[in-house]
């Protein structure tokens, strides 16, 4: 094996074909889109050069600063919700009965297509048959808001089930890594003295720091560029209230024909996606690694 991995063209080989893939899937579509940022293209007819303008335009877009006001506090909620789901996973990582089970059910909504989930929690927000409403006239709510049009609660009806789709991915993700932890660690503090708090606290979280900052990432980053289930629930609306920059530059591209401006917008959110990560990395990257 040794021998086969060492030859240049049995590298070659496996590699070039991934990085044509890379290439033509990551790379050329990132240098188009900027490309496309310095035109005015309808999409269909011949583009026009017009430098800057989008990009000046998109600086002054007062809407486009309130999507993007909506994504960072989307990234926000994702990122404290991060202590919810690590917390459920250290308690289902320890000797409890059921974990197993419950594991599973966080899992589900992560094995669902976002349009199916999209529809599951329009049905539950219907402002007269939904099980929400339903309930809180149960409970004496004589006037129960309808939660996708009211433009003063729309944002926490559609972080509730975004946060709620993702729940499964994080949980496994972190109970894998609080898994692979030696079991010797714990039994030498539970012989000291240590309470399940103060093993979980002092040798669980610090030792898959690494995952946890990998996971910050992630949130953030996916927060960020969040487009499906907000454009299925309520496209945006009512009046923008939901608009984050995803839908923004689809309707934008899509909607209003506008190409060059759509293409500035996404150019615009990859730059943005990428100083965020730069600057979670700089943040919560620890001065030295703990091995174990």
């Amino acid at each position: 094996m040794d021998r086969v991995m060492s030859n240049k063209k049995v590298i070659a080989l496996y590699t070039i074909p991934a990085l044509f893939l890379i290439l033509g899937l990551i790379y050329v579509p990132i240098i188009l889109t900027g490309y496309y940022g310095l035109m005015k293209w309808d999409g269909v007819g011949a583009m026009e050069f017009i430098g800057l303008d989008n990009y000046k335009k998109l600086i002054s877009d007062s809407m486009f600063w309130k999507s993007a006001y909506h994504s960072f506090l989307l990234a926000l909620f994702s990122t404290l919700s991060l202590v919810i789901y690590l917390l459920i996973s250290v308690v289902l990582s320890g000797k409890i009965k059921g974990a197993d089970f419950f594991r599973k059910v966080y899992l589900i909504p992560m094995l669902l297509a976002s349009v199916a989930i999209a529809q599951l929690w329009m049905k539950i927000y219907h402002p007269t048959n939904g099980i929400l409403n339903t309930l809180l006239m149960s409970l004496g709510v004589e006037d129960p808001p309808a939660w996708l049009a009211d433009s003063s609660i729309v944002l926490l009806a559609i972080f509730i089930p975004i946060l709620w789709q993702y729940a499964g991915f994080y949980i496994l993700i972190y109970y894998a890594a609080l898994k692979n932890i030696p079991e010797s660690l714990m039994e030498a503090a539970r012989i000291d003295g240590a309470t399940p708090l103060q093993i979980a606290m002092k040798i669980k979280i610090p030792l898959i720091m690494n995952v946890i900052m990998v996971t910050i990432v992630l949130a953030v980053v996916g927060s960020l560029k969040y487009f499906d289930l907000i454009y299925v629930m309520t496209d945006g609306g009512p009046n923008g209230s939901s608009e984050v920059m995803a839908s923004y530059m689809y309707h934008k591209a899509f909607r209003g024909f506008d190409f060059g401006y759509g293409s500035a917008i996404g150019f615009f959110l990859l730059i943005i996606c990428l100083v965020v990560t730069w600057i979670i990395r700089k943040v919560t990257t620890p001065k030295e690694e703990i091995e174990f």
